[in-house]
């Protein structure tokens, strides 16, 4: 599977994100991409650093201006695309989520965000409700894809249910900033993560400045043994490589750590 990121800077103009990423999703198709994989809210910059009632009317519904938008540029250009925006299940049910449509245009399904941050610089408990459809791995035609959003990376019982749900390739679209201590781990819970079920992980960041936060990119693919294939440095990129599916049956042939888990003695991971 050959596999695109789309990493960019983003503005408070809905249109301007929309125009810009649609282009980016066209280079992507041109270097013969099948699927793309967009940042964390990525029509809107990240809105969550502050807490603004007016903001909650960014939410879009499935079928939604934004989301319908990438669905005709996936039709157009015939690859799949991980979408995540604001998404408006009902008034005043909002969720962190990220829709994969098909290379037809069509939605094959939905995933919303679990693990909300709250801190004086990510107030998403504030605008979104945690996600309760579980941790879904898609079917398609390019393989099976689970998805985490930001956050849910620094919770490995999140990886860990998508890789016993069977995912081959994991995307992980964030909006992560150089405050804290996010830039020192970025790279080290991907691979790790991807050497612990032995599946490609993707990871999709955004740059420029928004607000009073500074993005540092830095997207990149992971490959089933942890080691980094590609990745972006801090400026706006489409990110294009080869994902080949016989690389994962080559690792977990070597190291069957789903044959040798324990689940039995594992009980206290659940507790509260």
């Amino acid at each position: 599977m050959r596999v695109a990121l789309i990493q960019t800077s983003a503005s408070n103009s809905l249109q301007k994100n929309l125009e810009k990423t649609t282009s980016f999703v066209k280079d992507a198709a041109d270097q013969g991409a099948e699927l793309v994989c967009l940042q964390e809210c990525f029509n809107t910059w990240f809105f969550p650093q502050r807490i603004s009632p007016e903001d909650q009317a960014l939410a879009e519904s499935l079928d939604g201006p934004s989301i319908t938008r990438i669905c005709e540029a996936a039709s157009r250009y015939k690859l799949h695309i991980i979408a995540p925006f604001y998404e408006k299940a009902m008034s005043g049910e909002l969720y962190n989520a990220a829709a994969l449509i098909d290379d037809s245009g069509n939605i094959l399904g939905n995933y919303r965000k679990h693990h909300l941050p709250m801190s004086s610089h990510f107030n998403e408990k504030f605008y979104f409700r945690p996600g309760n459809i579980g941790f879904p791995v898609f079917e398609t035609v390019l393989g099976k894809i689970g998805i985490m959003i930001c956050y849910d990376r620094h919770f490995p019982e999140a990886a860990r249910m998508l890789g016993l749900a069977g995912a081959e390739y994991v995307f992980v679209p964030t909006a992560t900033t150089k405050r804290g201590f996010s830039r020192s781990v970025w790279e080290i819970e991907l691979r790790a993560h991807a050497i612990a079920n032995g599946y490609y992980v993707a990871g999709v960041n955004r740059v420029g400045t928004e607000l009073e936060s500074e993005y540092y990119g830095a997207s990149l693919f992971v490959d089933p043994i942890g080691e980094i294939i590609a990745q972006a440095d801090d400026k706006e990129t489409v990110l294009v490589v080869d994902l080949p599916r016989e690389r994962i049956d080559e690792v977990r042939r070597v190291w069957p750590f789903f044959r040798d888990r324990r689940p039995d003695a594992y009980d206290a991971i659940i507790a509260p």
